[in-house]
């Protein structure tokens, strides 16, 4: 795994399999496999989203160190207080499974199944902490030519949205794909706008 260490100066496990220390470098979003791919689907341009990994049925999309304690506040700003949603963040103290080399992902995913792949890998030579997306972007937070990347209250806002759909659909089959208010209401809550 010297490429984590050496090309991308990201602090790895000693264990085996190896691990990505997260909150030094980076944080990880954490969510279902289905409600990240309808997030990607959203955010088409590799430049605008850092690296995401799947392993099994989560995805993990790397953000900037410290977002994982701005979560709770930042669900709760965006009005998603008190809605259980299977969204958690991985930082300071904790370690993601790290994914196979981008181009010998396929190899070790064909020997274990379980093994994670990289669905957006980090690019060497780019420095990966300026594209992952942050509470405040800067002048200088330029992803490769293409603007600046999506953040953070954009990213959380899209996959509070699409881990709140699979929840409604597999807990009410009547409405599949319910949008904010209705699915508030059915949720138990009823957005601030309804209630002042």
């Amino acid at each position: 795994m010297g490429w984590y260490e050496h090309e991308l100066g990201w602090p790895v496990t000693g264990t085996v399999p190896p691990g990505l220390v997260t909150g030094v470098r980076f944080d990880a979003l954490d969510a279902p496999a289905e409600a990240g791919f309808a997030m990607l689907s959203r955010f088409a341009r590799p430049g605008l989203l850092g690296p995401v990994a799947l392993e099994g049925h989560r995805i993990r999309l790397l953000v900037a160190a410290g977002s994982a304690e701005e979560l709770p506040g930042l669900l709760e700003w965006l009005e998603w207080g008190g809605i259980p949603l299977d969204l958690t963040a991985m930082g300071a103290g904790q370690v993601m499974r790290a994914p196979a080399h981008p181009e010998w992902g396929r190899r070790e995913a064909a020997y274990d199944r379980s093994a994670p792949v990289w669905l957006r890998p980090p690019r060497s030579g780019i420095d990966v902490e300026s594209t992952v997306p942050a509470l405040r972007l800067d002048g200088a937070g330029q992803a490769d030519g293409t603007g600046a990347p999506v953040g953070l209250p954009a990213l959380v806002a899209a996959l509070a949205t699409a881990c709140h759909r699979i929840t409604l659909r597999t807990r009410c089959q009547d409405q599949p794909w319910a949008f904010s208010y209705a699915s508030r209401m059915v949720a138990g809550t009823r957005p601030r706008s309804l209630t002042s």
